[in-house]
């Protein structure tokens, strides 16, 4: 598995744009619902990132999954040794975070579940080649290619 073409797979222009225009919303009030942004420092920046994201709660536990392999978020959340903030809204306090990336065993089940959770982002997924039909079984297939973060508070 770890030559899979599709661990590579970056984030495609139209989620930048569209992550860019919920930003902006967010900011300035006009989402009619809470979106959760991951903010980590860049990776030879260090200037902070900010990615909206679809935080998974399940078993008392908080997941995300990395839809797009070779996203740069996944990258600097692994070369800031996880450390990040997780926010809901503009005025919110930033929570500080530890992004945990889970064993095959622990990220399979989010995988799965990942159809319900969002299923437009897994449409997306569809669209740009990470994945053949928006199937659990077609996202568990996914282990070991999507990582998937469990997020814990920051000690």
């Amino acid at each position: 598995m770890s030559d899979d073409p599709r661990r590579h797979i970056r984030a495609p222009q139209q989620i930048k744009h569209l992550n860019d225009d919920l930003l902006a919303r967010r900011d300035r009030g006009e989402l009619p619902f809470e979106l959760p942004v991951l903010t980590v420092p860049g990776r030879r920046s260090g200037t902070p990132r900010h990615t909206p994201l679809t935080v998974y709660a399940t078993g008392g536990k908080r997941f995300v999954v990395g839809g797009f392999p070779g996203a740069d978020w996944i990258v600097n959340v692994r070369a800031a040794g996880g450390r990040a903030t997780l926010s809901t809204g503009p005025d919110a306090d930033p929570e500080p975070v530890v992004l945990v990336e889970v064993p095959p065993e622990q990220a399979r089940p989010v995988l799965e579940a990942w159809p319900q959770v969002t299923p437009e982002g897994v449409g997306i997924m569809v669209e740009n080649g990470v994945v053949a039909e928006p199937t659990p079984e077609a996202l568990g297939a996914l282990t070991g290619i999507c990582p998937v973060f469990r997020i814990d508070p920051a000690r």
